[in-house]
Formats: C-alpha cells, structure tokens, sequence
C-alpha cells in the first residue's frame, strides 16, 4: 500500500473514532442534533428571586442567558435558564459540528467579541406541542414591553483562568462561573457573547416575558443552532 493511502486510512480512522469518543464522551443533559446542526441542552427555567442575603431580595436585569443553578452559578440570579451541564462539554458539542470558537471579550473595547455565528432559542412545552422561541422573544424592556432588540450570537469560547492564583494550573474559565451565554461583555468567562457592548448595558435592562415563558423550575430545552 502507498504511503498517500496509508495516510488517508489513517485519516479516515481518526475521524471515525473522534466521531465516537464525542458521541460517547457528552454527559447527560447534552445532545447533539447533527442533522439540525445544532446542541441541545436540558435546562429549566431560573427564579428571578434568589434567596441569599447578598441580593436582599431584590430582582436583577437579566445579563446572561444560560449558568449553572445557584449558588454555583455566578451570575444564577440573572439568567433565563439554568442547566447542570459543564460550559466546556457544551463547547466541544458545539465543536464536533465543525463551529469554530472566537474570542470572547470583556467590558468596554473596541474589538467585537468573535466566532462562528449561531441561533440559540428555546423548546417549550405546551398544550398544543413543543414551542420554539427565539431567546430574544423571551426578554423584554419591563418599561416600554418592547423584545430585546434582535443580535447576533457568537460561540467565542471561554478564557482560561486561574483557580488558584498562587498556582499556575488553569482551567476552561466557564465551568469556574458556570455561565453558558453573555448577553453583554460583563465576563470573558462564558461559550457565547452576543454583538451588544457595555454602553448597551447602561440603558437596556431585560427582564423575562413572563407571557411566552412556564413558570419557574420548569423543564425546557435550550437550543444552540448554527447560523450556516
């Protein structure tokens, strides 16, 4: 056998065992749609009210999308949904569709946060069937009711971080603070970052719309689509 077939044997077989060891290797609560070109997530919907001293019970604008539950979630007193699945597995679910991470940013720069562009909604039960929203139909301005304006989502990955900062090991920055998808460049520590920047944040506070959404606890799954 020629060595240019030998290597594209080899090729073909490293593709095919990557194929299974990501099959094989997704936790629970993760599932990869490659017909759809898409990783679906199981998740539930947040409380908007955490009960911890620190927050004195008030309700937060919404800055992230997706974290972990509280009290692991950093940012769990602001989000839509939660999911108990690691931001890193998410981002190598989204990597076995061939999407390609960017680079995520963090509060006021000029550079916009980049990578592969993709769709994120929501499938919620309902009486007549399963209900697909556009993440953006399920925030509101409390103030106006009008949706959250209409962006593009970009799977940037995470930073590395630190957990220690005596020691010089780090680790997939999102699975630190459990947050999955930034609304505005509040952290670098996430998968996905929207083109909204700081100067958005000052005056665009979201809230759930609580017309389009069950209630809180929930189950429903959170669905991240490739744009192309």
């Amino acid at each position: 056998m020629s060595s240019s077939y030998r290597r594209v044997g080899i090729t073909l077989g490293l593709l095919v065992l990557a194929g299974t060891l990501q099959a094989a290797d997704l936790p629970t609560g993760i599932a990869v749609d490659k017909e759809r070109r898409a990783v679906v997530i199981e998740a539930k919907i947040a409380p908007r009210k955490i009960d911890d001293p620190r927050y004195k019970g008030e309700i937060y604008p919404i800055e992230v999308i997706a974290t972990y539950p509280f009290p692991r979630g950093q940012k769990a007193h602001e989000t839509v949904v939660t999911m108990d699945v690691k931001p890193s597995d998410i981002h190598k679910a989204l990597e076995s569709l061939g999407l390609k991470p960017g680079k995520p940013i963090r509060g006021d720069v000029p550079t916009p946060a980049q990578g592969a562009e993709v769709l994120v909604y929501l499938e919620v039960p309902g009486e007549a069937g399963t209900k697909r929203i556009p993440i953006e139909r399920t925030l509101l301005d409390p103030k106006t009711k009008k949706p959250m304006p209409k962006v593009k989502w970009r799977f940037t990955g995470s930073v590395m971080t630190k957990p220690a900062p005596d020691k010089e090991e780090k680790v997939y920055g999102a699975d630190l603070t459990g947050t999955l998808i930034a609304i505005f460049p509040v952290t670098d520590e996430t998968v996905l970052q929207t083109s909204l920047t700081m100067k958005e944040e000052k005056y665009l506070k979201l809230e759930t719309n609580k017309d389009l959404l069950p209630k809180e606890g929930t189950p429903v799954k959170l669905v991240i689509q490739a744009a192309k």
